[in-house]
């Protein structure tokens, strides 16, 4: 049994629009309700305060994705549970942030390429195939699936509560939570 004081970090990537900020955010609040310290880490808003000076070539990718794990690390020693909602579309990148973190749960949030675009809530889709973006992850750049993923959740057949629940029962399986007993 782990150490349910010790923090860990529970790494969501997939595609833009693939549910990773709705899946975090279930996610954190559940954690909450459970009396979890919670640090949550959203693409956009952590690449906005943490990474301002980067763009999105590979190389800058890999600097970001380092910059989180570090953080992402430092928070878990200190026993946050810490949700990174990050695209990370590298699997080297995941593994660096693997190796460094340790206590680090990698959720493929998998969602295919069609089903994203059609959500595509920000418009990166839409302006990505008119040329307007030249980077975005699915389109221009490549995406790498993961491998072997502690979990896979498919957003495009499953709703976020169900997702949660399935990232929630491998957190109690692998001894990061205690199991809670229903209506208990």
């Amino acid at each position: 049994m782990k150490n349910l004081d010790k923090g860990f970090v529970v790494w969501l990537t997939g595609l833009p629009a693939s549910g990773k900020t709705t899946i975090a955010r279930g996610l954190a609040e559940e954690l909450r309700s459970r009396g979890i310290r919670v640090e949550v880490f959203d693409g956009d808003e952590v690449r906005r305060r943490l990474s301002p000076e980067l763009g999105f070539s590979k190389e800058d990718r890999r600097i970001h994705a380092g910059r989180v794990a570090y953080i992402s690390k430092l928070l878990a020693r200190n026993g946050v549970a810490v949700i990174v909602a990050l695209i990370s579309p590298y699997r080297s990148f995941r593994q660096q942030a693997r190796e460094e973190i340790g206590d680090f749960i990698e959720v493929y949030v998998k969602c295919p390429l069609q089903v994203c675009i059609e959500r595509d809530v920000k418009g990166l889709y839409k302006r990505a195939l008119r040329g307007e973006i030249k980077d975005l992850t699915g389109i221009q750049d490549p995406y790498e699936e993961p491998i072997n993923p502690e979990v896979t959740v498919e957003t495009d057949k499953a709703t976020p509560e169900e997702s949660v629940a399935k990232i929630i029962s491998h957190l109690e399986a692998a001894g990061y939570l205690e199991r809670q007993v229903p209506g208990g």
